[in-house]
Parts: structure tokens; C-alpha cells; sequence
């Protein structure tokens, strides 16, 4: 099938929302290409997570965000953006991946999907970075018993576990499968857990660690992973242990397999920035612009939602002007 649009945003993401929102206002006829469910990023995070961020800062397009406490819920969060979709009836094409997309000589651009060609003068790229983790790229790891995606400590209720990583959601999920009852292993491949670590959170995981109740590994990384042991490399020996599940809390990045299939220029720096205007964030390509968490390239904490959320009507408004302008 072919669609034609104004405007097509890749990503169906607080990040694209907002410029779904934005372009609704400016009378633009666009679309959303969102590969998963709505925020599907969002949708991924544990059941029981609550933001760091205020309701307030995540905010969107001007529209208040009530929550119960300061800290909102994953799930304050969905129906916050369900309640958005709805009420603009935001134009949202569920599961429609993305291939590839050419430009014309008409200066539009072809868009090749899973559900049709889609054809747009204007793109708007907002795929975020949660949809690809950082793999560990060791034997076993695509085994059922690995998993990427945390969703909530019920499945690992008595089970020997080992949680990989040392940032927010490594302590996270540590601590609460810990709680439930699962016997809990750490690996950490720095000296210490990570200072970023929430206020809240870091003294308590440390205790833990520190009274044996969660054992872990420092200046370690797994070596292999089978049906039924995992093999830990520490800095003296190798180790192996008995184990059902590991949780790799390792982090996630953007998609850079898309990113070069829609032929965006990505920086020779050391965290493969996206090249874009820091004034318009309009790509290396015409007409063709990058909003939210992807600005950031692998250095993923740069960007958040109440960083990026003003990009929205910049780029829209960008896109406005184009338009009224005859072409010569």
C-alpha cells in the first residue's frame, strides 16, 4: 500500500508524540510509524517502576500530567499518553517497522516498511534507544534463561540469579528480586557500583553487599552462560556457579542498524553521535530531522524527556516554513 503524508515521525514515543501534537496544531498531515505498541519503550520498563523524574518534567505538548505522588508510575505514565492519543487523535501506525528509506528527485522521501511505502516532503526521526541492548556477545547468551528486559521479580521467586551491571536498573532489579526471595548474585566489571546510582537506592544495595545477603563480584564479567551454571571471570579466577536466570542490566543504545538504513550521518566521536543542526536538529539530510533520547548517540543519559520536549515545536515550526515557502 502507498500513503502519502506531509510528514511521517519514526517512533511512537513521548519524544514522537509531542511532535505528533505539535504538528496536529500546525494543521500538518502526518503520521507516526511506531514498530511496537504505543510508548512501547515505556511499556518495556518493570511493572512496578517509578520515574526519577516529576510528573511535571514529563510533561508534553503543554498537557498536565497528574500523578498520585511527585514520582509517577510506568503506569501513570501509559495512561497519560493513551489519554494524549486519544484526545488528538494522534495518527498512529501500530507495528510498522521500518526498512529503509530513499529521496526522490522531488526532494520527498520513500519510506519502506512492514505494513507499505509511505511517502512524506518531511521525516522526523524519534526512535529513542531502549529498543536494542547492549549484548554481552558471549557464549550462551541466547538462551532463554538471559534475559535484557526486567519486568518483575514474581518468575524469580526462589531461583539463583545473576544480575549484570551497576547502574540504576542492575540495583533495582537486585534489590527487589532479593526481596521476593531469590538468591542474588551481582557481577560488576568496575571496583564499585556506579556513582550515579539513585540517593535512595545506592546505601541500601551497598548494605546488602555488604552483609553477604547479596554476593557480588567486583572487577568481574561473565565469560559463558549454559542451561545451567554461568561462568564468572574475576580478576584471580575463574568462577562457576549454579544458576537459572540471568538478568543482563547492561544498558541499551540506539539503533544504529536503522539509523544507517535511512542513510543519517553518524559522528566519528566516541559516543556515534548523530550528526544534526544544533539550532533546526535537522539531519544530515534535507528535511529530515532527529528529536529526543537518539540525539545523544551512545552517551544515553544526555538527553531525557524534559530536556528534548521543546524540540518538538522547533522542528515543526521548521517544517511549517518549508512548506510556505514556493519551491524554485
Amino acid at each position: 500500500m502507498q500513503y502519502d503524508y506531509d510528514l511521517v515521525i519514526i517512533g511512537g514515543g513521548p519524544s514522537g508524540i509531542n511532535c505528533g501534537i505539535s504538528a496536529h496544531r500546525a494543521g500538518l498531515d502526518y503520521c507516526i510509524l511506531e514498530q511496537g505498541v504505543l510508548a512501547n519503550s515505556i511499556y518495556h520498563f518493570p511493572s512496578q517502576m517509578t520515574f526519577f523524574s516529576t510528573s511535571l518534567n514529563l510533561e508534553i505538548g503543554g498537557i498536565p500530567f497528574i500523578s498520585h505522588t511527585d514520582k509517577p508510575t510506568r503506569k501513570e505514565a501509559l495512561e497519560y499518553y493513551r489519554r494524549i492519543i486519544q484526545s488528538y487523535e494522534i495518527k498512529l501506525h501500530y507495528g510498522t517497522c521500518v526498512n529503509a528509506m530513499q529521496r526522490s528527485g522531488e526532494g520527498t522521501y520513500t519510506i519502506e516498511t512492514t505494513k507499505g511505502v509511505y511517502s512524506a516532503r518531511s521525516v522526523i526521526i524519534a526512535t529513542g534507544f531502549y529498543g536494542k541492548p547492549r549484548m554481552l556477545n558471549i557464549p550462551g547468551e541466547t538462551l532463554p534463561k538471559v534475559k535484557h528486559y526486567y519486568d518483575e521479580a514474581h518468575p524469580y521467586i526462589g531461583r539463583k540469579i545473576v544480575v549484570i551491571g551497576a547502574a540504576n536498573s542492575a540495583c533495582d532489579v537486585a534489590l527487589e528480586t532479593w526481596q521476593k526471595g531469590a538468591d542474588v548474585t551481582m557481577v560488576v566489571r568496575g571496583n564499585q557500583l556506579n556513582e550515579r546510582v539513585k540517593y535512595w537506592i545506592l546505601p541500601n544495595i551497598q548494605n546488602r553487599i555488604d552483609e553477604g545477603s547479596i554476593k557480588c563480584y567486583f572487577n568481574s564479567s561473565v565469560a559463558e552462560i549454559t542451561e545451567e551454571t554461568i561462568t564468572i571471570q574475576t580478576a584471580d579466577e575463574s568462577v562457576i556457579l549454579q544458576n537459572d536466570y540471568v538478568l543482563a542490566m547492561t544498558g541499551y543504545t540506539p539503533d544504529y542498524t536503522l539509523l544507517n538504513n535511512l542513510q543519517i550521518g553518524i559522528g566519528d566521536d566516541e559516543y556515534q553521535t548523530p550528526i544534526y543542526n544544533q539550532d533546526t536538529y535537522e539531519s544530515t539530510l534535507p528535511n529530515v530531522y532527529l528529536t529526543g533520547v537518539v540525539n545523544g548517540g551512545l552517551k544515553t543519559n544526555r538527553f531525557f524527556i524534559e530536556n528534548t520536549r521543546d524540540q518538538a515545536e522547533v522542528i515543526i515550526e521548521e517544517i511549517r516554513q518549508r512548506m510556505s515557502t514556493p519551491k524554485i
